[in-house]
């Protein structure tokens, strides 16, 4: 009962109530959808975002990684280059150590090459030169011995007899790729950071190929912080780097360090690039240079706080818009409709018959003209009233005649004719052939046709040299070179005279006496080919590539009509394969091809 009673005093007769409950049920379906939409186009792009970021971070450290599996490897591809200090270092692999001291003792008092001495020294410098290198180790297959080198260039020599340890048998298997170190090869190395990774290198005898060695470069992991610095502020989640086996030769939240990745299984069960599951999106790259994976974890809790950050915020814009959108135009309604209430409550004073009434509104809306008429019609009744009442009936009428001039072609043609045969009359007949071609060019292009034909364009381009050849007499002459049956073929209006007058500004030597230009048209498939061929002072490949660039661009508003103009119309109107293409030599002159389509008379346009 109470709902009725509602509408029956605010909305059944009340157009106003009814137009803002329907402008407000709109507004907030409008505002709600464009939210909805905008919060999951926005959280998707806060994802992707989040992701691209992880993604880009992930590259830099695999590539970080390879960097480091070239630069072990470089190391003794270095060594190999170098064949005195190659054959140092096999000598010290293959023997006992003092017996290389002692033999590189007898090198120096014999004069021979210094660098025979120079291995470890070589070794000692490439730790220096990679502050990421915490160890650098040579292992002795024949001597079973480990030649621990580390960052204060101290040398340690570590006997590792097969009877008392296990390294002989690790140093036997065959892997190259990036892993975690062999805990005995630390034991003996005594390096028990567990932010460290191992590269390890076959080293062989140059002369015979056997394998004499391994070099064991531990790299400490911290140094890839320095890869992420940039993005450490913005990067979400966790990377991780692990060898095949599942150790973590990097972890970027220090939780897996030490123990074997749990969740191995289903990171070698992922394809490269992104997937998610239901804890979060897992991002996995592989190199194949060090057999390492670099996984990309981002929980989805964490992506879900950015996503309520976006939701609150759009909540929260919704909100004002729609309170102001329902606030403001509440308001006009408001006034609008105590506007109208007055008008009618005035109305009904002088229905009453109170003839003085006047509504006091002197706005210049359609409500302000509404009461200025209703009280000049108020106005005009009374003096209808007092004229009948006193028989002074009288009309005035007044008629309010505008004079408009206009400016007629033929005015202009017909004073550019008296000019001419005024100039003639005088013997100035150049000047009026001038004029003629000037009154002829003029006509051709104000003319609106329908239909505008290459025949039409080349009398244009013409009337236009027509001009030039007199102005310049024996300087300059041209040719039109065209099959009659094109004619009727119909092209886009000023396709062909902005370039023949970029010829006149900018080719024309008017210093010289031979100065010629030519058009050739012909058909080509269904292209229609113009030719535009001058001997001017030609165009630098600089700035012709400048040009080529420059007809390629969007043309701005307010810009001359040129070349640019028309390549962007024949492209927007028939397509890419038609424009404008130049080719110039400097001093040598300018060829202009204009592609342009055949349509054998289907279409015709004037643009």
């Amino acid at each position: 009962m109470g709902f009725r009673k509602m509408y029956r005093n605010y909305l059944q007769n009340n157009l106003f109530m009814k137009l803002l409950l329907l402008f407000s049920l709109i507004t907030v379906i409008t505002i709600i959808s464009f939210s909805y939409f905008m919060y999951h186009s926005m959280s998707q792009a806060a994802i992707n975002r989040e992701l691209d970021i992880q993604k880009k971070a992930m590259t830099n450290v695999n590539n970080y990684l390879g960097g480091k599996y070239d630069s072990a490897q470089s190391i003794v591809f270095g060594l190999y280059r170098d064949s005195s200090l190659a054959a140092g270092i096999s000598f010290m692999l293959q023997h006992p150590f003092q017996e290389y001291v002692q033999h590189g003792l007898e090198q120096y008092n014999l004069g021979g090459n210094s660098t025979w001495n120079a291995g470890l020294q070589y070794f000692k410098n490439r730790v220096e030169d990679d502050e990421d290198i915490r160890s650098l180790m040579l292992y002795s297959v024949d001597q079973m011995t480990l030649y621990v080198l580390d960052r204060n260039r101290q040398l340690k020599i570590v006997p590792t007899n097969a009877a008392h340890s296990y390294i002989p048998e690790v140093m036997a298997l065959d892997n190259k790729s990036v892993t975690l170190p062999n805990i005995w090869v630390r034991e003996a190395a005594g390096q028990w950071d567990n932010h460290l990774y191992s590269i390890r290198t076959p080293i062989n005898d140059k002369q015979t190929l056997k394998n004499i060695g391994h070099q064991i470069v531990y790299f400490s992991s911290d140094g890839i912080w320095k890869i992420l610095r940039g993005d450490k502020e913005e990067l979400k989640g966790t990377i991780l780097v692990l060898s095949p086996d599942g150790g973590v030769l990097f972890d970027s939240s220090d939780q897996y360090y030490g123990k074997a990745y749990p969740f191995m299984e289903q990171v070698g069960s992922l394809y490269e690039n992104s997937g998610s599951n239901q804890s979060g999106y897992v991002t996995k790259l592989t190199q194949s240079k060090g057999d390492f994976i670099v996984v990309g974890i981002i929980p989805k809790n964490e992506l879900d706080a950015t996503s309520k950050r976006i939701g609150s915020t759009i909540f929260m814009i919704s909100a004002i818009c729609i309170f102001f959108a329902i606030l403001i135009p509440s308001l006009v309604v408001m006034n609008v409709s105590k506007r109208t209430n007055q008008i009618i409550r005035f109305t009904r004073k002088v229905k009453q018959g109170d003839l003085n009434a006047r509504i006091p509104d002197v706005r210049e809306d359609e409500l302000g003209q509404i009461s200025r008429s209703f009280n000049e019609m108020i106005e005009e009744l009374n003096q209808y009233i007092d004229r009948v009442y006193k028989a002074d009936i009288k009309q005035k009428h007044t008629e309010l005649t505008a004079l408009q001039a206009r400016v007629n072609p033929h005015f202009l043609y017909n004073t550019l004719e008296v000019i001419r045969m005024r100039a003639i009359s005088h013997g100035a007949h150049d000047v009026g052939e001038m004029i003629y071609s000037l009154s002829a060019l003029f006509r051709s292009l104000v003319q609106q046709k329908k239909i505008y034909t290459l025949k039409d364009e080349l009398e244009a381009c013409r009337l236009y040299l027509e001009l030039f050849q007199i102005r310049y007499k024996d300087k300059f002459t041209y040719t039109i070179e065209w099959d009659r049956k094109l004619a009727p073929t119909r092209i886009m209006k000023m396709s062909l005279q902005p370039v023949i007058e970029n010829y006149i500004v900018h080719g024309l030597r008017s210093e010289c006496t031979d100065n010629e230009l030519h058009i050739r048209v012909k058909q080509t498939e269904e292209f229609l080919h113009v030719q535009v061929e001058d001997n001017g002072n030609g165009i630098t490949p600089e700035r012709l590539n400048e040009l080529e660039s420059f007809l390629q661009a969007e043309e701005t508003e307010g810009e001359s009509f040129g070349l640019r103009s028309i390549n962007q119309r024949l492209k927007l109107l028939y397509g890419s394969r038609f424009g404008l293409k130049l080719n110039s030599e400097p001093g040598k002159g300018t060829v202009v091809d204009i592609w342009l389509p055949m349509d054998d008379g289907k279409e015709g346009y004037d643009v």
